[in-house]
């Protein structure tokens, strides 16, 4: 109870983030109701896993390219017009999901995918860096757990309700509510306002001749990231785990239908066990305010080996279980990612930042599901999952000697 109300004292003192908060939640539920729908209907269709990673790999390939230009269109429009007019572009985006009844109409399910992911990738950095701006300072990292609760509220509403609508209603309803949640999210940010970067500051950031904008970013960024070490890591935080990350995006739907024979409730019940740990993490991370980058890794290499115990468990029980682990420790190793990132990037970077890392990581991820889905051809799901959880604790391990050896060369310089 009162953690609870310790997050409606949070959201009543940031009225802006309140209405983030709150169109965020609507945008993440529609969007697991489609997304579990989806898969459902793949999967019954085709029966392939190839065809799942497919799918979702075509989602996050957009990000390469059009996540840097959410982070650069900050600099020029607003970020209230920008979230608002994404919104509404994917209405009937969402809306052609219905035309799908077959095999054969899959090319528009995918098509239909990408554009969403489209606009998605340019919404995603414009919200991510704007939250900064809407709150205050000292209540930044409880802002960045209230956002795994948000996360974890997304998959315990949005993906069980959404495999139970799917399996009662049909695939068509779930993809209805989410045109319906874009609408009403666009309504929710149309009340906010962001503070726009002076003239001065963009002037400063990008220079002031139109052709030294794309050099004196990329000249920024490099000499930015040479002179942080925290952020060198969570670089390659972001490039790392996606590769690995992918694997598991896949094996959720896999594990629920094939390996433990659970139906598409199943794949429902096994995103709200990730929403329960979500909606805890939020609770434990207040205790790593302080160890920012040593809890990152610390979670990174614990997942690694919750994920090796999940390919061997027997029970869906069990698996539901590890399931929670998992994401309450991946919720408080990105609260403090998230917190580390945001107090690490001055504010007048933050968009173009923003814009990068989620190019990079989105892509990495994409990437990544393609290929499980490829390796489930060849590879028996549990032995793939074994070897994501290791490859998730080795690059915990790397992530910690790097820091360690960087740690030592600045004490000697001392």
């Amino acid at each position: 109870m009162t953690f609870s109300l310790g997050f409606k004292r949070l959201l009543h003192a940031e009225p802006n983030y309140r209405q983030l908060f709150m169109a965020g939640l609507l945008n993440g539920i529609g969007d697991r109701f489609s997304q579990v729908a989806m898969l459902a209907l793949i999967l019954g269709t085709t029966g392939s896993g190839l065809a799942v990673g497919l799918a979702l790999g075509l989602r996050v390939f957009p990000f390469l390219l059009l996540a840097p230009l959410g982070g650069v269109l900050t600099l020029h429009f607003s970020r209230r017009s920008i979230m608002i007019v994404t919104n509404l572009l994917r209405v009937p985006v969402a809306l052609s999901y219905l035309l799908v009844h077959q095999a054969d109409d899959l090319w528009i399910l995918y098509t239909a995918s990408t554009l969403l992911a489209c606009a998605e990738a340019i919404y995603a950095p414009v919200r991510k860096s704007g939250i900064p701006l809407l709150v205050r300072s000292e209540n930044l990292h409880k802002i960045n757990g209230l956002e795994q609760v948000m996360n974890g509220s997304v998959l315990i509403v949005g993906a069980f309700l959404g495999g139970i609508v799917s399996s009662v209603m049909g695939p068509q309803a779930a993809f209805v509510i989410n045109a319906l949640a874009f609408l009403f999210a666009a309504a929710l940010i149309r009340k906010m306002s962001f503070p726009p970067l002076s003239m001065n500051q963009v002037d400063e950031m990008v220079g002031r001749e139109p052709a030294r904008k794309h050099v004196g970013i990329a000249r920024m960024l490099w000499q930015f990231i040479c002179s942080s070490v925290p952020l060198q890591i969570l670089v390659a935080f972001e490039l790392w785990v996606p590769v690995i990350n992918g694997i598991d995006n896949v094996l959720i739907s896999v594990y629920a239908i094939e390996v433990f024979k659970l139906g598409d409730w199943g794949v429902g019940l096994f995103y709200a066990a990730l929403g329960i740990g979500l909606v805890l993490s939020s609770w434990g991370s207040r205790y790593l305010q302080l160890w920012l980058l040593p809890g990152v890794v610390a979670c990174l290499f614990i997942e690694g080996c919750l994920l090796m115990l999940l390919s061997e468990a027997r029970l869906a029980s069990a698996a539901v279980l590890m399931y929670i682990l998992l994401a309450f420790m991946s919720g408080m190793g990105n609260t403090c990612l998230d917190t580390l990132l945001m107090r690490e990037t001055p504010e007048k970077y933050r968009g173009v930042v923003y814009g990068l890392v989620t190019a990079c990581s989105s892509t990495m991820l994409g990437l990544s599901m393609f290929g499980a889905g490829i390796l489930l051809e060849l590879l028996e799901p549990r032995r793939l999952g074994f070897a994501g959880g290791l490859g998730f604790a080795m690059i915990a391990l790397l992530l910690a000697a790097y820091a360690w050896i960087r740690a030592r060369e600045v004490f000697k310089m001392k």
